[in-house]
């Protein structure tokens, strides 16, 4: 009878840190399903190109968004047929027409969804703090591909069309006083 009056909070206590383990290691697995599963738009990084080029291709839209910043954001170019496979440019530029410097952070995503673990990055700007002056103009560049194993998923292997969305959200975190 005294084992079990023993046992059950100690039992309690290893379920309790086996909870709490999970809960801080929740963020960074869902962050890795999501970068190997392309799940909810979630893009690729790369560090090497393919081996091959299709012939097959894919117009990637590329759509700007800025959340309170006083920057106008825009790619130089709103389409590009790609083919599957080939190394792209895309440049965007970036103007601060504010009368303050400000920072800002782009985030993205992929749509269709299901395209994302397809488009792969071997650079770019995103996540990373940018700094602009008051009138300050600047030029980024992501260079990507699209993966050939595409047109082996039954899902995305006859979309014609997909979305690059891109949004500058302003930082108050790198904000200097």
């Amino acid at each position: 009878m005294m084992k079990k009056k023993t046992l059950t909070p100690i039992l309690l206590a290893g379920i309790f840190c086996l909870m709490l383990g999970m809960s801080f290691a929740a963020v960074p697995l869902y962050d890795l399903f999501c970068r190997v599963t392309g799940f909810g738009g979630t893009t690729q990084v790369s560090k090497e190109p393919p081996k091959m080029v299709l012939d097959k291709i894919v117009s990637v839209r590329f759509d700007t968004n800025v959340n309170n910043l006083t920057w106008d954001f825009k790619a130089k170019s709103n389409v590009m047929d790609v083919k599957v496979g080939q190394v792209n440019k895309i440049e965007f530029e970036v103007e601060n027409y504010g009368d303050d410097t400000t920072y800002g952070v782009a985030s993205f995503n992929v749509s269709p969804s299901s395209f994302g673990k397809y488009y792969s990055k071997l650079g770019c700007f995103c996540f990373e703090k940018q700094e602009l002056k008051a009138g300050e103009k600047a030029t980024y560049v992501m260079t990507f591909y699209l993966d050939p194993e595409l047109v082996n998923d039954p899902t995305v292997k006859n979309l014609q069309d997909v979305t690059m969305s891109y949004t500058f959200f302003s930082t108050e975190y790198y904000k200097q006083s």
